[in-house]
């Protein structure tokens, strides 16, 4: 069939469809109980509108809401629309300010503050001239300074006049836009709740439905506590320090800070065995990441990378890795960008180590991931450079150190991406391993690791451009590789060595992220 054979409906067809939707019978008296039981107060007249609604075709129903009209967004808090409430207080908020500054606010009196300092300025310049005058010396200069200083006093009366008698208008505007949202408020009140409704047929027990005296209470008294102080503190001149900022008492912080400092001091004394331990090993892994690359003759390095990107991701990675690499070499980056491998080597294989087993182990016991689960977002959400300040405290500094940063922020994605992976294994599959006789271990090893394996490829190569991300950062305690140079770039300006430093980086993370995709993709199709 080709194009020109593809017809649009007519405007028969269409009406024809919608008369067969018109023509479907409603079970009316099954809707009357059921809306009935939804609204709890007043039923009569929702279902006379939620059927206004239901028979409306085209159009923006004719419902209006005489509660929503007269009591606004509190009606949508007795009746649990909370979205409509927050949405349509805030805009009211607007009217009830404009309505406060042309009331009672003081609109000209910054204006008039101003003006009262221009002149007590200029009437000190005056006076000097007079001095200047009697004592037989030229007031030219003071004269001519006091006059502007009087004239900029004068406009600036003006103006708190002009802004004074813009009162009535703004007071208007926001009885104006009052009226306007109210009406609004009792045009779309309906809707909104009918929309309610219709999520509450599906889901009774989450959804609320009826008028509910303690959710009017909660309305009121958030009411009771933003509008006025909002409204008080746009329309009054001088408010208290209070309103405006939080009464916080300085030594709070600097107790919290010195107790936060005797912690990390004392932990870092206690577990200092524990901790060289931790960074010996890290060195050796790094170590022996070094010496495969640095160690080895530039052009095994070369050709074993490009023969590698060939086999796992095809031709046109393998030239693009041929180009990456020579622009490194070319440029004298060889050696630190291998370091910078190095680097990023040994924080992935130790991610890969220790997120793999712990993703497996989240994604088969719910209890464990909840748990886990604010430590991986405070690991995701806290600022790198957060990280350093206990790094250093308990680790040094260095290149080891700085590996055990990039481990904290790389590590989540290959957690929770390895644990939804196997939270993402039909139970179906698994039952049928299982009937089949198939151990837990062969039911990990045969069934939910290979169902689980794009997920966790997936999570692997996040963990892996995030573990480049890092490389300037880790910089700052003394890590070496491109970092470094990037870091130099930084405190001296050097705009050329800071951009050349920052492509030999993106090539890298691109060599690693192709390679790691190609081959994915290739044991995918297989």
């Amino acid at each position: 069939m080709t194009v020109m054979d593809v017809k649009e409906p007519s405007a028969t067809e269409a009406e024809a469809k919608s008369a067969a939707v018109a023509d479907i019978e409603v079970d009316r008296a099954a809707l009357d109980t059921s809306i009935a039981e939804f609204v709890d107060k007043n039923p009569t007249y929702y279902q006379t509108a939620f059927h206004r609604i239901h028979d409306t075709q085209r159009g923006i129903p004719t419902v209006f809401n005489m509660a929503a009209f007269v009591f606004g967004p509190f009606w949508a808090a007795a009746r649990g629309i909370w979205g409509f409430f927050w949405a349509f207080l805030i805009l009211e908020i607007i009217a009830f300010v404009q309505i406060g500054r042309g009331t009672w606010g003081e609109l000209g009196a910054a204006a008039l503050e101003q003006a009262e300092r221009q002149a007590a300025r200029a009437q000190q310049f005056l006076d000097q001239a007079q001095a200047a005058r009697e004592a037989g010396n030229d007031p030219t200069r003071f004269e001519t300074l006091g006059n502007n200083l009087m004239r900029a006093a004068e406009r600036s009366r003006e103006t708190a006049d002009a802004a004074a008698g813009d009162a009535l208008n703004i007071l208007i505007t926001g009885l104006v836009l009052l009226l306007v949202l109210r009406l609004v408020q009792a045009v779309w009140g309906n809707l909104a709740y009918e929309k309610q409704y219709s999520r509450w047929r599906v889901d009774p027990q989450s959804v609320p439905s009826g008028l509910k005296q303690k959710n009017l209470v909660l309305g009121i008294i958030l009411g009771l506590v933003i509008i006025p102080l909002t409204v008080y503190r746009f329309t009054i001149e001088n408010i208290p320090d209070w309103l405006t900022a939080f009464p916080a008492n300085s030594d709070h912080y600097t107790s919290t800070a010195r107790w936060l400092e005797d912690v990390i001091d004392t932990a870092a004394r206690s577990g200092a065995g524990a901790f060289d331990g931790i960074v010996l090993g890290v060195r050796q892994i790094l170590d022996a990441i070094s010496v495969a690359l640095i160690g080895t003759p530039w052009i095994v390095v070369m050709a074993v990378i490009c023969v590698f990107a060939w086999r796992a991701a095809g031709p046109r990675v393998a030239i693009f890795t041929a180009a990456a690499l020579a622009y490194i070499a070319f440029l004298g980056y060889w050696e630190i960008a291998m370091e910078t491998v190095a680097l990023v080597g040994a924080a992935v294989v130790l991610c890969v180590v220790m997120g793999i087993p712990l993703g497996i182990w989240f994604g088969k016991s719910t209890r464990a991931y909840k748990i886990a689960e604010p430590v991986l977002d405070l690991m995701q959400t806290l600022p790198a450079f957060v990280y350093l300040i206990p790094i250093i405290a308990f680790f040094g500094t260095g290149n080891p150190p700085g590996i055990l940063a990039t481990i904290i922020f790389g590590m989540p994605p290959v957690i929770r991406l390895t644990a939804l992976g196997m939270r993402g294994v039909p139970e179906t599959i698994k039952e049928a391993a299982t009937a089949f006789g198939a151990s837990r271990w062969q039911l990990l090893k045969d069934v939910e690791l290979p169902l689980a394996l794009p997920s966790i490829m997936t999570g692997v190569n996040q963990t892996i451009l995030m573990c480049l991300s890092m490389v300037v950062i880790i910089s700052l305690i003394g890590g070496g590789g491109l970092g470094k140079v990037i870091l130099e770039a930084l405190q001296f300006a050097a705009k050329g060595p800071g951009l050349l430093g920052g492509f030999a980086i993106l090539f890298v993370a691109m060599v690693i992220d192709r390679i790691v995709q190609g081959a994915f993709r290739r044991a995918d199709q297989r």
